[in-house]
């Protein structure tokens, strides 16, 4: 292999199928590619995650292994089970930034014993429009200074347990109406606006240390006509203006901001030539397939091409390597905290989380049931950053009551389906709701007005029903604490 060959390697990271290593990523790693992201295909169990981690690290000195552990409904770990961290909308809920300090620090030992080099959280966007489809619960937070200080407080605590943060997605996805898995967005907001609301958390994550930015494939007209992830105008304000000096790292080329638009190829090339240190290829499972060695490829002729025509300096790609490179030696020293012994999350580690999540939680009135309930799951549009998840919330019931009815309803004409009798009825309803779930679920509640309604998404003035639980997120720690309080096990009335 040539030298500018390995060279384009060490700034380029893709996904891939599998819970081993294929040989062709082996010989990748072996000659300088720069590491992997682990999705949901790729894990699952600790045991396994660990093995897996030990084979990607044993194939060269300095690859990176990195995972988009976010707590709440974002985990590629425990993405079978549900999270043990609640999410960064419960942690902003609850404002106690010990607290998210604490889950954030457990998170980093959970993430480091299972190998993983690179946390791809915090998530900094602020929250500012209610319909966005991607960030919602993923967001501290509506406020830039809440998310400021909770952003801060997750990245210390993430990286006082030896693993990287990385805050995203600069300079903030929290106002698109447009999810960039799917289309590329536009923010319309005053160069002010952005500055005051979007910017302010990147800038509280970077005094706070934070090793890692990703950037959004989102275009802010008021600062640049490109995305930002092939803004030169942007990532210059994020090492300038912020003074950040660690890695930028793309967000996925497979998203369709991206592959339908440029293309991941010239994506590459321009997300390099504006000051991306390490590119980010993506999912090959999902949400949809594609040949993870052939896109490498693709990517990697695109990027070689442009330095040898030179559209792309080779000083500029040798500038990134060096970032990646310094990435790789902060995570081999620990820097805060030596990597666990073994891959298992400790009991007393969890109770962090469990303990978060039952203060998260919001009653109102008595919400416990009697009996074996009929659950019916409003699950609502998909989450495309989580992912197909089995509901946590569903285990969780069904481990406390095993015989439980279940009924899946993504519309009013669904509910013909509702079996006749008394028993108890607890809704559930997903973290995004749609003009469809909401018909559902005023027809569910015309039908049974003392059902239990748990709200998974951002509480709102509107939502409707007499005995509550707000989670204010997902994972299997909001669900336990959710289901304690409906089995009985503490809560009551508001």
């Amino acid at each position: 292999m040539s030298e500018l060959r390995s060279l384009v390697q060490s700034v380029l990271m893709p996904g891939f199928e599998g819970t081993t290593t294929p040989d062709w990523l082996a010989r990748r790693l072996e000659t300088g590619l720069a590491g992997v992201c682990w999705f949901g295909q790729n894990v699952t169990g600790p045991e396994q995650a660990r093995q897996l981690a030990d084979e990607l690290h044993g194939a060269r000195e300095g690859v990176l292994v990195l995972s988009d552990e976010e707590g709440g409904a974002v985990s590629r770990l425990e993405a079978g089970r549900g999270s043990s961290w609640p999410g960064h909308a419960s942690l902003g809920q609850l404002d106690d930034v010990t607290a998210t300090h604490a889950v954030a620090a457990a998170l980093g030992r959970q993430v480091r014993g299972a190998g993983v080099d690179v946390a791809l959280s915090p998530c900094v966007d602020v929250n500012s429009d209610p319909d966005n489809p991607v960030i919602g619960v993923r967001s501290f937070g509506s406020s830039p200074e809440l998310v400021s200080r909770h952003g801060a407080a997750f990245v210390r605590g993430l990286q006082s347990s030896g693993v990287a943060s990385c805050a995203k997605h600069f300079p903030g996805h929290g106002a698109t109406r447009t999810d960039s898995h799917v289309d590329l967005p536009y923010v319309d907001a005053s160069a002010a606006v952005l500055r005051e609301r979007d910017i302010e958390p990147f800038a509280a994550v970077v005094e706070a240390g934070v090793q890692c930015v990703m950037t959004a494939h989102v275009v802010f007209p008021a600062l640049d006509d490109q995305p930002a992830t092939m803004s030169p105008t942007l990532l210059s304000l994020l090492r300038g203006e912020l003074g950040f000096e660690g890695v930028i790292i793309s967000d996925a080329l497979d998203m369709h901001a991206i592959s339908r638009g440029v293309g991941r190829g010239p994506g590459a090339v321009r997300a390099l030539a504006a000051g991306v240190d390490l590119v980010c290829i993506g999912n090959p499972s999902f949400p949809s397939s594609y040949d993870a060695e052939v896109v490498l490829d693709e990517v990697a002729d695109a990027v070689q091409l442009a330095v040898e025509d030179g559209s792309l300096r080779r000083d500029r790609l040798e500038q990134a390597a060096a970032r990646v490179a310094d990435l790789a030696t902060w995570v081999a020293k620990g820097s805060g905290g030596a990597p666990p012994d073994g891959p298992a999350t400790s009991g007393d580690s969890r109770a962090v989380g469990r303990d978060v999540a039952r203060r998260v939680v919001q009653p109102k009135g008595d919400v416990r049931v009697e009996g074996v309930p009929l659950v019916i799951e409003l699950d609502g549009p998909i989450n495309v950053a989580a992912g197909r998840q089995n509901s946590p919330f569903v285990a969780e019931l069904r481990r406390r009551h095993p015989q439980l009815e279940l009924i899946s309803v993504a519309s009013e004409s669904d509910l013909a389906a509702l079996p006749s009798g008394q028993s108890p009825v607890v809704v559930l309803v997903g973290q995004r709701r749609d003009a469809d779930t909401s018909a559902a679920l005023h027809a569910v509640l015309a039908a049974h007005g003392n059902a239990v309604v748990v709200y998974t998404g951002i509480a709102t003035d509107d939502d409707p029903g007499e005995r509550t639980v707000h989670s204010f997120g997902g994972g299997r720690a909001i669900a336990e604490a959710v289901a304690d309080l409906i089995c009985g096990v503490g809560g009551g009335a508001e």
